[in-house]
């Protein structure tokens, strides 16, 4: 019988241990409280930028591809895209951080309109054809631009074709 009791007294403490000292599981990624507002008192430029970004990296996007493997075409290219998933980037990441879920709500929308989803169809068939590398952009750009991209393959040579 001391047996018995020996073992189920080990089985408790083990279990308490076990609970004690197991790390906590991971919990959701907190959207801060944030000003409650959706946008600061500065929107109107930063829609203007906006605008002027996508500009920028749809002119990039449909330029020739030939101009893509020449040295200023290639900088002109990066660069454009840089330019606009660095914003897009950057945004996603402040607005929830100063505005809270409002914000990130918000932005969310002000980054998904026709234009951006076609930005992001047209680097995607970049990618995929081998004209853009991860490691050409930016650290901040380079999250975005691996999102879009993370779900496709490399089947094109760019310019090494």
């Amino acid at each position: 019988m001391n047996r018995i009791w020996l073992l189920l007294w080990a089985a408790v403490i083990w279990q308490m241990a076990a609970w004690t000292f197991a790390p906590s599981p991971p919990s959701a990624p907190q959207i801060p409280a944030g000003d409650g507002q959706a946008f600061g008192s500065n929107e109107q430029y930063a829609v203007d930028a906006r605008d002027s970004e996508r500009q920028g990296a749809l002119r990039a996007l449909e330029a020739p591809t030939g101009s893509r493997c020449t040295d200023a075409g290639r900088k002109q290219f990066i660069s454009g895209l840089n330019a606009y998933y660095y914003q897009r980037q950057n945004q996603t990441e402040r607005y929830p951080e100063i505005h809270g879920k409002a914000g990130a709500d918000y932005i969310a929308a002000q980054w998904s309109g026709p234009d951006d989803m076609r930005i992001d169809r047209l680097t995607q068939e970049a990618y995929s054809n081998g004209y853009l590398r991860l490691a050409e952009f930016e650290e901040v750009a380079r999250k975005m631009v691996a999102a879009v991209v993370e779900d496709e393959r490399v089947i094109g040579k760019g310019c090494a074709g």
